[in-house]
């Protein structure tokens, strides 16, 4: 009976040391390809594929709440043998992926994780007998540790959006709305919009879209919340485009639901201040918006566009600003934002400034996919910022304020 009883406690314990004891696959289609995505892809269904050069490194993030060990392991297939560098915690292995048609573990070391944080998990291709390195379908970690590791399991490798809602008194009618950005150098990257002066039917504000092209966007939702196709909004629920500054281009938009889209191409820079204003016209049941831009180089206010909305009737309200990474291949990138001066000019012609902001985050934040954001206030101004896997320094409803600058925007707007 005490032989029965010690066996028993045996399997116990070796079920209960089995039970802590738990693996995690990081899907290839969350990697990322560093410095950028070429020579490789990272595929929502096959994951990283198509790996061909050496001058990309393929890399995934994990954060642990506690420091540990972990055994680290690839899950991949080679058409002929190569050989891999793999990387985490400061500690490095070389191993041999061989050739195989079926994804397979290749176990690759056990790491001590020196302290709670995030983790960065490179893979650097060294030979290769073929024409590319082996398709990562993941990266296994297991042991105690992975139980609670914090990574994100959906091919969306955006980083989260981060928005500021600015407080408005009561019984007050925004019919123009000021604000102003800065954006630090080196935050500056690419499939980034920092937007200034959005409201309850648009935004307003600047991005980055390419190594060589950055842009003012202006855009106007339609009524009707068709979130797709614009074909299939009723003409009298579609935005209509009044009026467009020289050399903007506009057009109707779809996708993240149906409106009116205008942009200038302009080279806009870090580290230099820009100013935006919109203004609202209610007229029966609809509202004309108008966005202006400051262009410092010429010293004077350039009209982007004007658009009509339909069911509207409204001054502008739910005024808020965003930073939003809208690319898929760099969301591991921080990116960082200053949005200060905000004003509104009621429509009795009283200047208020807006101190106090609430921030909020999107669907991506929500879902813990993503927990590294933030913002706050400093050197008078509000920041906003998402990437680079670093700790959230603000939570969903945090309140900031900033000094009151006391003195409202000049505006000499050209005539029309």
């Amino acid at each position: 009976m005490k032989k029965l009883m010690a066996t028993m406690v045996a399997a116990g314990f070796a079920i209960a040391s089995y039970a802590q004891t738990s693996t995690i696959l990081l899907p290839g289609f969350t990697a990322y390809a560093e410095p950028d995505e070429q020579n490789v892809t990272i595929s929502q269904q096959k994951g990283v594929i198509g790996w061909k050069s050496n001058k990309a490194t393929v890399t995934f993030y994990f954060c642990t709440p506690a420091a540990g060990d972990l055994k680290l392991a690839v899950l991949a297939k080679a058409a002929s043998d190569s050989r891999i560098s793999v990387s985490l915690a400061e500690q490095s292995k070389e191993v041999s992926i061989p050739n195989s048609k079926d994804y397979t573990t290749t176990p690759v070391m056990d790491v001590k994780i020196p302290q709670p944080g995030f983790y960065r998990i490179s893979l650097k291709g060294l030979n290769k007998k073929g024409a590319q390195y082996p398709d990562i379908k993941g990266v296994e970690l297991s042991g105690e540790l992975a139980r609670n590791i914090q990574y994100n399991p959906k091919p969306w490798r955006r980083a989260a959006s981060v928005h500021l809602g600015y407080t408005i008194p009561e019984n007050k009618n925004a019919e123009w709305f000021y604000g102003e950005i800065k954006v630090p150098a080196g935050e500056d990257k690419l499939d980034t919009y920092f937007m200034s002066c959005g409201f309850h039917r648009g935004y307003f504000g600047m991005q980055v879209n390419s190594p060589t092209e950055r842009r003012i966007i202006f855009s106007v939702w339609d009524a009707g919340g068709e979130p797709e196709e614009r074909s299939k909004v009723k003409y009298e629920d579609q935005v209509v485009l009044l009026a467009k500054g020289d050399s903007v281009y506009a057009s109707g938009f779809g996708n993240e639901g149906t409106g009116g889209h205008s942009h200038w191409i302009y080279n806009w820079k870090a580290d230099q201040t820009y100013r935006f204003l919109m203004h609202s016209v209610p007229a029966g049941n609809t509202t004309t918006y108008t966005a202006y831009f400051y262009v410092p180089e010429h010293k004077e206010w350039k009209m982007i566009a004007s658009f009509r909305a339909p069911k509207d009737g409204k001054y502008m309200g739910h005024l808020y600003s965003f930073l939003e990474n809208f690319g898929f291949e760099n969301g591991q990138w921080e990116r960082k934002g200053y949005f200060g001066n905000h004003w509104i000019k009621t429509d009795k012609g009283e200047w208020i400034e807006l101190t106090r902001a609430k921030f909020t985050n999107d669907a991506t934040a929500k879902a813990k996919d993503r927990i590294d954001y933030g913002g706050g206030s400093e050197n008078g101004w509000f920041y906003l910022w998402n990437g680079g896997f670093k700790p959230a320094n603000a939570q969903y409803g945090d309140v900031f304020e900033r000094p009151a600058g006391g003195v409202p925007p000049t505006i000499d707007l050209p005539k029309f």
